[in-house]
């Protein structure tokens, strides 16, 4: 018995009428060829006074990486190709070479996770190229130091500070005790959640430098308690970038309280806890190509190649120049998993973005708070807003 040919749908007859034209009037063309550099230092942490467990060696690669697949599954659909140059150093002298050579090549794009100063000397010596911040939280950069060529996908500290104590201000607690490291990045720390209590009206009860050399392990349950002695405060704030002591702090406080900053109570730009508005799609697909958990480092990397691809998708061209004035307006929001579309900000060029606050294995909120509010977008309620910044951007 003769079947009836089945019925197609409207709607994809519809679709087919738009795609078929588009294939085949680009089934001559060549694929766009988009080349980004990834450059790579992380300075020697030094020895470590606690068991902390250290950053990957791959951290922010192994984001460019998969952020490198992620465009290429779609951009073979535009007639766009993308790959990563990766050069990982152990100076800021193999840095700079290694980013010449790329340049020599013809590279115009790069991701770079590296410290400030590395930073800087890129962006002077590769005037015309676009670059990714995806390693440093300098909040200078942001905010009076400015590299018109720099776009950062990292937070900066008063981005994560100011998500901290947004928290902390819904939560009541009004009253802080700060401890500060010894390290000049523990210092920057210091500086952003002071700026942030300031703004957001909490009180920091005492400030006490961390100061011991011993080892805390051995020494935590008797040192801690008597270390935290001071005023009555509702919440410890920990400025230790590196890991020295802060992990020790949790439940060995003078009074039963929390335990927030860099230890603790975490802002971060990601977390392996972070698993709504697709995220966990994103989280599988990522351990499932580095074998471990995504860190800020590689989301910070993974958004700056996506970043990348989705202007060349819209501009059809990979022109620095013209990449950077789309990012920068708001023509052109960004996916990234967060529950909000995001945009760089345009007059320092940081990604408004959410930021989750995190204890080691589970979410516990998520930055701006509900009832901070803001004139023109609420995530700028988090880190420098326009009239902060002093610098000229770009």
């Amino acid at each position: 018995m003769h079947q009836p040919a089945p019925l197609i749908p409207t709607c994809l007859l519809a679709l087919a009428s738009v795609l078929l034209p588009l294939a085949a009037s680009q089934a001559g063309e060549e694929p766009l060829q988009v080349r980004i550099g990834y450059l790579g230092y992380r300075p020697d942490p030094g020895p470590l006074l606690s068991n902390i467990i250290p950053e990957p060696a791959d951290a922010g690669l192994q984001g460019a990486q998969l952020a490198i697949v992620d465009s290429n599954s779609t951009g073979r659909f535009l007639k766009q190709q993308f790959q990563l140059d990766s050069a990982s150093v152990d100076s800021p002298g193999a840095l700079l070479q290694a980013a010449k050579a790329q340049h020599d090549q013809g590279l115009r794009l790069f991701v770079v996770n590296a410290p400030a100063a590395s930073l800087r000397e890129l962006s002077a010596a590769l005037p015309d190229s676009l670059l990714f911040n995806a390693g440093s939280p300098d909040d200078r950069l942001r905010s009076s130091q400015c590299l018109g060529n720099v776009l950062h996908s990292l937070p900066g500290r008063a981005m994560l500070a100011d998500a901290l104590v947004q928290f902390m201000v819904l939560r009541k607690w009004q009253r802080a005790l700060l401890i500060v490291g010894q390290t000049e990045d523990d210092r920057a720390y210091a500086d952003a959640l002071r700026r942030a209590t300031q703004r957001f009206g909490v009180n920091i009860v005492a400030e006490k430098p961390w100061t011991f050399d011993n080892d805390q392990r051995r020494s935590a349950q008797a040192d801690m308690p008597l270390f935290t002695q001071t005023a009555e405060y509702d919440v410890v704030l920990v400025a230790d970038e590196r890991g020295d002591f802060g992990e020790y702090l949790p439940y060995q406080t003078w009074y039963p309280r929390p335990v927030a900053g860099t230890q603790g109570l975490t802002p971060t730009g990601w977390h392996k806890s972070v698993e709504t508005f697709g995220a966990a799609q994103l989280q599988k697909r990522f351990e499932a190509q580095a074998g471990r958990w995504m860190n800020d480092r590689d989301f910070a990397a993974w958004m700056a190649v996506r970043s990348v691809a989705s202007a060349v998708s819209k501009l059809r061209q990979a022109d620095p120049r013209a990449l950077q004035t789309l990012l920068l307006s708001d023509q052109l929001p960004l996916d990234g998993f967060k529950g909000r579309k995001l945009s760089y900000r345009p007059w320092n060029g940081e990604l408004r973005q959410p930021i989750p606050l995190v204890q080691p294995r589970a979410l516990v909120s998520t930055s701006p708070q509900d009832g901070f509010l803001h004139p023109f977008n609420e995530m700028d309620s988090l880190g420098y807003d326009r009239p902060e910044v002093t610098c000229r951007y770009p």
